[in-house]
């Protein structure tokens, strides 16, 4: 059992590292483009939280190794994930995504690590640690349902990468059967759930990534886009006016 468990942990390895790196299509787009257009920041911050604290559980619990190398490596891709957001997204974006990194990349993960060392201790440090990281997981698989919305409105995939989905779902899978071998429930719980929501996101996937986008949603979009533009525009000319008035 001791074997097979460590041959399903590193394939639940290999599939964790397609993870990480299944957005890098995206990222190519946004670098290319210079822009980060509709995607959102929430899921890379979610992520990076997520990866940090299961790095900490494997760390911490003994027989921990294969948790905390594979979410090591996930600290590493999601810092660049949101680095290259940050440079290429909006103002408005971009100021959002530093509050929401200083709360929960810093500040939460900062506060979850001093707590369970100065007040726990041995077992009950690492079911905390283990019910953290449980309970954000489900966040990671359930952030990509944000941009459902989206699809739903506008009939279109295209801000929903199907690899980003397809590895969760293989992911969640994986490490669910990995957590029934060990009886580990902090990670059997949300993988079992990712596994369920990864299922829920193909299938949407499946049933929109032919249809024709819905042109009234697009056009409510880029109205949001146009007023926006035009509320900068007529700050700035207020901004200039206000600057004759004191010249």
């Amino acid at each position: 059992m001791e074997g097979l468990s460590f041959f399903v942990g590193a394939i639940g390895n290999i599939i964790s590292v397609l993870v990480f790196l299944s957005p890098i299509g995206t990222f190519w787009r946004i670098v290319t483009n210079r822009s980060t257009e509709e995607f959102e920041s929430l899921p890379y911050i979610c992520t990076l939280l997520n990866s940090s604290l299961w790095t900490y559980y494997g760390i911490t619990k003994p027989g921990g190794l294969l948790v905390a190398t594979v979410n090591g490596f996930g600290i590493i891709v999601e810092t660049v994930y949101i680095a290259l957001f940050l440079i290429f997204a909006p103002e408005k974006m971009k100021a959002k995504t530093v509050v929401l990194v200083g709360i929960l990349d810093v500040g939460f993960l900062a506060a979850a690590i001093l707590f369970t060392q100065l007040a726990l201790q041995g077992d009950l440090r690492i079911e905390a640690i283990g019910l953290l990281g449980a309970g954000l997981n489900i966040i990671m698989y359930g952030s990509p349902l944000a941009v459902m919305r989206t699809v739903v409105t506008t009939k279109s995939v295209e801000y929903m990468p199907f690899f980003l989905s397809f590895f969760l779902f293989l992911n969640g899978g994986i490490w669910a059967f990995y957590a029934f071998l060990v009886q580990d429930y902090f990670l059997g719980v949300p993988n079992g759930i990712g596994f369920i929501l990864g299922i829920a996101q193909l299938v949407l996937y499946a049933i929109y990534r032919n249809a024709k986008p819905s042109k009234c949603a697009l056009g409510a979009l880029e109205d949001g886009r146009l007023r926006e533009h035009l509320v900068s525009s007529s700050d700035q000319t207020h901004g200039n006016d206000e600057d004759q008035r004191f010249l």
